[in-house]
C-alpha cells in the first residue's frame, strides 16, 4: 500500500505540472466592471474551469473609446491566446478583422444587421470561419420593451428614447417606431451627451415625456448609474434591458438574463477548448427572458404600476 502511494506520487505531481492553463482573450468596448466578468467566471466554474488554475484571462478594455478596439483586438491576436471572447458587435467586428485563425466567441451580438449580413459568419446555422456565439435578439425585443413601458405609464403619450446616433441606430429603431405608431405614441430621440446625463434628463423632463426607453448599447457601470440617477431626479420612468439594471434602480427591465447568456458563452468556450471548431457551432439565441419591475423605484417616481402588469412580472423588487 505504501509502495503504491510512493509510486503514484510522481505520476500525480507530473499530472499537476502538465495541467494546461488555457488563455482566453477578453475584448470589451466598455470598462467591464465586476458584474460583467463575474457572471462569465461563475458560468465557467460550473463547467470546471478555475481562473488562475485552468484558465487565465488576457483582458483588453476600450473604456468607452471604441476607436481603440481595432488596436486592442490586434494586440490580443498577437498574444498566445487559445480563443477570444468579444462582447458587442463593434468588438466582435474588430476581433474578426484582427484574426481569421483564433476562435472567436461572440459574448453577444446585438442590433442590425445580423452577424451573417454583417459578414462575420456565413450563416447562423453554419457559421464557417472562426466565429460563433450568441445573438442577443435585442432589436426584436426593443418594441416589446416600449409596449411594457407604455403599459406601466399609460398617461404618457410621448416617450423619450436615448439615442447613440448613426445609421445603425436608426435601423435598430425601425421596429420601435412602427410599434409606437400602432400604439398612438410619439417618440422623442434624445442623443446621449458626452458630458454626462443630466442635460439629457433635463431635456426629457422639459418635453413632458414621463418615460424613457434605454436601448441596448455597450455601457459602463458608471454610465448606467448616471442614467438611472439623473432620470430619477427628474421623475422619469426608465425601461432597461437586463434584470441587474432593475436591481440597480431602473424602474423596469426586460430581456435575456446575463447569467443564462454567459452560460451559453461558457459552453462555447468549453467546446472549443475541447477541440470543436468555432465555425461548426451554430449561433445561439437566448432561451430565457426576465421581466423585472422595481416597485420601490416606481413609488419614488409617483408611478402606480397596474396590477395586471405586476402579475406578469417574473420578479417585483419591493
Amino acid at each position: 500500500m505504501a509502495l503504491s502511494a510512493v509510486l503514484s506520487a510522481p505520476l500525480t505531481l507530473s499530472a499537476q505540472l502538465a495541467r494546461r492553463v488555457y488563455r482566453i482573450g477578453y475584448l470589451h468596448p466598455g470598462s467591464a466592471g465586476p458584474r460583467e466578468r463575474e457572471t462569465l467566471l461563475v458560468a465557467l466554474r460550473e463547467l470546471g474551469y478555475v481562473e488562475g488554475e485552468t484558465i487565465a484571462f488576457v483582458t483588453r478594455l476600450a473604456e468607452g473609446h471604441v476607436d481603440r478596439l481595432p488596436a486592442l483586438a490586434a494586440d490580443l491576436a498577437s498574444q498566445p491566446v487559445d480563443l477570444i471572447v468579444a462582447v458587442s458587435p463593434i468588438a466582435i467586428r474588430a476581433a474578426h478583422q484582427a484574426t481569421r485563425s483564433i476562435p472567436i466567441v461572440m459574448g453577444w451580438w446585438g442590433g442590425t444587421p445580423d452577424p451573417a449580413k454583417a459578414g462575420v459568419v456565413a450563416s447562423l446555422a453554419r457559421p464557417g470561419g472562426n466565429v460563433t456565439g450568441v445573438d442577443m435578439m435585442d432589436v426584436a425585443l426593443e418594441a416589446k420593451r416600449l409596449e411594457l413601458l407604455i403599459e406601466a405609464v399609460p398617461r404618457s403619450k410621448l416617450v423619450a428614447v436615448l439615442s447613440y446616433g448613426g445609421r445603425r441606430f436608426e435601423e435598430n429603431m425601425a421596429g420601435v417606431r412602427e410599434r409606437a405608431r400602432a400604439l398612438g405614441v410619439q417618440l422623442r430621440m434624445v442623443e446621449v451627451p458626452h458630458d454626462g446625463m443630466e442635460s439629457a434628463a433635463r431635456s426629457i423632463a422639459e418635453s413632458r415625456a414621463a418615460a424613457v426607453l434605454v436601448p441596448s448599447l455597450p455601457r459602463s457601470r458608471e454610465t448606467r448609474r448616471q442614467i438611472i440617477d439623473s432620470m430619477a431626479r427628474h421623475r422619469i420612468a426608465t425601461m432597461f434591458q437586463f434584470n441587474s439594471e432593475a436591481d440597480e434602480g431602473a424602474m423596469m427591465a426586460y430581456g435575456p438574463t446575463l447569467q443564462e447568456m454567459d452560460r451559453q458563452v461558457a459552453r462555447y468556450v468549453d467546446r472549443i477548448l475541447k477541440g470543436a471548431r468555432a465555425g461548426d457551432l451554430p449561433i445561439e439565441q437566448p432561451t430565457k427572458f426576465e421581466f423585472v419591475i422595481n416597485q420601490k423605484t416606481a413609488k419614488a417616481l409617483g408611478v402606480t404600476i397596474p396590477q395586471s402588469l405586476l402579475l406578469r412580472a417574473d420578479r417585483v423588487i419591493e
